[in-house]
Parts: structure tokens; C-alpha cells; sequence
């Protein structure tokens, strides 16, 4: 699921990787929209809201939006120098394993501030901040992973190439480009319909535990990693094996 980039991933190795991140994505959206009624996925609506702050004269507000995007910005700078460095450096290791151990540690620090602090206006604010660059840095690295293919903090362009796809596939004749476009579609299919779970069972979830419904979510990315590094492991032994046959 993470041990291959670009070419060599198959329409498997894709669907593994989107369906688990974008149900985390799903539960830290919801998440961050009950407790502290703020988009903690993606930067768009940030924007809007920048916008309507600057017009309204509303300064320091339209500063914090600011902050919230360049959080953003700099949770893919990171994710991304942490992927190069481990391809460089590491030869042994997968190179995302640290965004994703750092992504881990974010949502968890969190939820042990959400819980260990008064409530403020600033409070509500660098858990957003915080959660934000958590989910840029996990898109980050899928983006790196799957070459583009993959996203999963946000459903904007997978909507907006889903019916780009559906378009094509009226007038694609050739049968190998009616594969390809039918898995395309499948994939951001998966996407959509896991972020959506994400949504409903984090939120129904939060109804009872409340924030620590965000610990599902490191639950999820904690199983990713195990499960990554027991199949290669699996593999790895396998070849060896063979080898010796």
C-alpha cells in the first residue's frame, strides 16, 4: 500500500491506500465540524471566509484564516521534505513512515489539549491550525505515493473528474481505455463513499465519546502501518525463500 510510488501501483495497492485515508479524513472533518464548527480538511471555504473578514474590517479574524492556510501549505512542505529525506537517506526504510508517525502525533496532541485545557477562542483555533496541517501532511504523501492519483482530504476535484470520466466513457470506444477509465471511476467512487462513512460514523461516534472520537482516526492510520509492514515483511520472506528453491 505504501511501499509503491507511480507506476508500479496497481489499482489495489490505490484502492488500500484511499479507502483507510479518506475514512480518516472523514473523521477528522467531522470531528473538527462538532467540536469546534471549523473545516479541519481542507483550505477553500478558509478563503471565503478570509475574504469576508478583509470586507468586514475584521482583522485579526482574517489573519487567523491566513494562519489556518499557511498551516496548511506547511504541513505538504513537510510531509514532502520528510519523503525526500527518508528516499535519500533511508534506503531501508518506507519513506512514509514518518509523515505518517508525525500525523499520528498531531491528532493525538489534539485530542490530549482538547481535553486538557480551558476553553478559549485561542484554543479553538490552534486546534484547527494543528488539525489542518495534520490533514495536509496526509495528502501530501498520498499525492507523492500514488503519483497524483489519489486524494483524500477533500472531494472538490474528485467530483469534478468523476464527471469529466463519466463524459468520457460515452464516447471512449477501445477497450483498454474503458478499463483504465472505468477503474479511475471506481477509485474516486471508493474515495467519495469512505470519506462519507468517515463523516457518519466519526460524527455518530462523537455523539457519544464526544473528541475522542479523533482518536479513530489514529486508530485507522495506526492499522494502516501495521498492515503495510506485516505484508512486506510477508513478501520479503517470501522471496528469500524462493530464492533458495
Amino acid at each position: 500500500m505504501f511501499r509503491h510510488f507511480g507506476e508500479r501501483r496497481t489499482l489495489s495497492h490505490n484502492l488500500q491506500l484511499a479507502t483507510l485515508l479518506s475514512f480518516v479524513a472523514g473523521v477528522v472533518n467531522i470531528s473538527g465540524v462538532f467540536y469546534i464548527k471549523t473545516l479541519t480538511t481542507n483550505v477553500t471555504g478558509h478563503f471565503a471566509f478570509f475574504a469576508e473578514e478583509i470586507v468586514l474590517n475584521n482583522y485579526g479574524l482574517a489573519f487567523i484564516y491566513v494562519a489556518y492556510v499557511l498551516c496548511f501549505l506547511f504541513g505538504s512542505f513537510v510531509s514532502g521534505f520528510l519523503m525526500q529525506l527518508i528516499a535519500r537517506k533511508k534506503k531501508g526504510m518506507s519513506p512514509v513512515l514518518l509523515p505518517i508517525l508525525l500525523e499520528m502525533l498531531i491528532i493525538s496532541l489534539v485530542w490530549y489539549y482538547s481535553y486538557t485545557t480551558v476553553w478559549s477562542a485561542s484554543k479553538t483555533h490552534i486546534i484547527a491550525a494543528s488539525l489542518l496541517f495534520a490533514m495536509s501532511v496526509q495528502n501530501a504523501l498520498v499525492t507523492l505515493v500514488s503519483n497524483s492519483i489519489v486524494r483524500t482530504t477533500h472531494l472538490t476535484g474528485l467530483f469534478t473528474d468523476l464527471g469529466i470520466e463519466w463524459a468520457q466513457l460515452i464516447f471512449y470506444r477501445k477497450a483498454q481505455a474503458r478499463k483504465r477509465l472505468k477503474q479511475s471511476i471506481f477509485l474516486r467512487l471508493a474515495i467519495i463513499v469512505f470519506f462519507f462513512l468517515g463523516c457518519v460514523i466519526g460524527g455518530v461516534l462523537f455523539k457519544f465519546v464526544s473528541f475522542h472520537a479523533l482518536l479513530l482516526a489514529v486508530g485507522v492510520l495506526s492499522y494502516a502501518l501495521f498492515y503495510d509492514s506485516i505484508k512486506y515483511q510477508f513478501y520479503s520472506i517470501k522471496r528469500r525463500i524462493q530464492s533458495h528453491i
